[in-house]
């Protein structure tokens, strides 16, 4: 056995273009419709699903399969490879901080840490990704956990879930040791390579493991959580912030298990869900991606893939301000409203209209600004 910071760590629509009016509306509408498509040509993606079959990896279930693991394995202290899988697999609860991956980056970090990180951060309203020594850290925690394994076992949180934005396989990974599946996820948090990372969401399947690994590595002060380790140190603005947002995520997911018309945008099949529900409300959880004014409307996408979304529109600029979602780009939202379709030429697109405030609800998010009043 192999010891690591106290802890055993055996080598082993489519984006839919733009919309339409409502249905029923006057001959009027369209006019601002053909501005909208005009200004998105070449951004729709059609709504009808793929006739391409999916791959055996993105089959519903939890159980992705067993898989040998690729040469050279290990791409950080999240991410993975495996044979069988094209791409790398992004490890779901955890979020290692980066390695330095820049001569430039390695030498200012040295040269002064503080400043380093300052420096990354910039302006930000909320804390950034960066390399860090404890980043390179979690990538050796990694090496050293998966290596000599000749196995690895890949399960789903969510059997809905399937990929990410940037379209990796989303997973917990599994070792044998000592005769028994290990996660890998949640022994990185234990050992202070990452904290529990709920950005996105709590764990349905291992909440209670993720949070109690958390705790341990934090009373030990093990890696992240060792005042001297060089890494981000801001967990405590981090884990507000995350967990506000998967306060919200959860209020949603309680809703969804007892209605039908709540929508996930990141579930694989929520579009063929919007199409069912063509001239119904619905009410949509997704993250705001793109934000985009013309002159008659405002075109909110939200995210689903890179490259990829679902539009949401304001034809009336005062709703648009007074729902307060222009501050919300790139955190979770929740939309409610009629599910439509816009067609023309070989546009065969889906939207919701906004027309009132109060069809959207936003995250009860912790900002910078707020503490500083607290503060005072």
């Amino acid at each position: 056995m192999r010891m690591w910071g106290g802890i055993w760590a055996a080598g082993a629509c489519t984006i839919v273009a733009i919309v339409g009016c409502d249905r029923g509306a006057t001959a009027e509408a369209p006019i601002q419709q053909v501005d909208a498509v005009e200004a998105h040509t070449g951004d729709a993606e059609r709504v009808t699903a793929s006739t391409q079959p999916r791959k055996e990896t993105d089959q519903e279930g939890l159980l992705i399969g067993e898989y040998r693991l690729a040469d050279k394995p290990v791409v950080d202290g999240d991410t993975v490879r495996v044979e069988g899988v094209d791409g790398s697999i992004r490890l779901l609860s955890i979020d290692t901080e980066e390695k330095l991956r820049s001569k430039a980056d390695r030498a200012a970090a040295a040269r002064d840490f503080e400043l380093y990180l300052k420096g990354k951060r910039g302006d930000a309203v909320r804390p950034r990704k960066a390399g860090t020594p404890i980043g390179e850290e979690a990538s050796e925690f990694a090496k050293a956990f998966f290596e000599g394994a000749d196995v690895v076992r890949l399960e789903r949180d969510d059997p809905r879930k399937i990929r990410g934005h940037y379209g990796r396989l989303l997973a917990y990974a599994f070792l044998k040791k000592n005769g028994r599946w290990t996660s890998y996820n949640v022994e990185c948090v234990r050992a202070g390579m990452s904290p529990y990372f709920t950005k996105y969401g709590y764990s349905h399947r291992f909440h209670n493991q993720l949070s109690h690994a958390e705790a341990e590595a934090r009373a030990e002060k093990r890696g992240i959580w060792d005042p001297s380790a060089q890494g981000y140190g801001d967990y405590d603005e981090r884990k507000a912030w995350w967990n506000a947002r998967a306060d919200f995520i959860r209020a949603f997911e309680h809703e969804a298990n007892r209605r039908d018309d709540y929508i996930q945008l990141t579930h694989w099949d929520a579009l063929a869900e919007l199409e069912e529900r063509l001239g119904q409300e619905v009410t949509i959880l997704a993250t705001v991606d793109q934000i985009r004014h013309f002159k008659g409307l405002v075109r909110v996408s939200l995210a689903r893939q890179r490259g990829s979304g679902f539009p949401v529109i304001f034809f009336d600029k005062d709703a648009f301000r007074e729902s307060g979602i222009d501050r919300y780009k790139r955190e979770p939202v929740s939309i409610r409203g009629t599910v439509e379709r816009y067609e023309k030429g070989n546009y065969r697109t889906l939207q919701i209209v906004v027309k009132e405030p109060a069809q959207v609800m936003l995250a009860k998010l912790p900002w910078p600004s707020d503490a500083k009043r607290a503060a005072e």
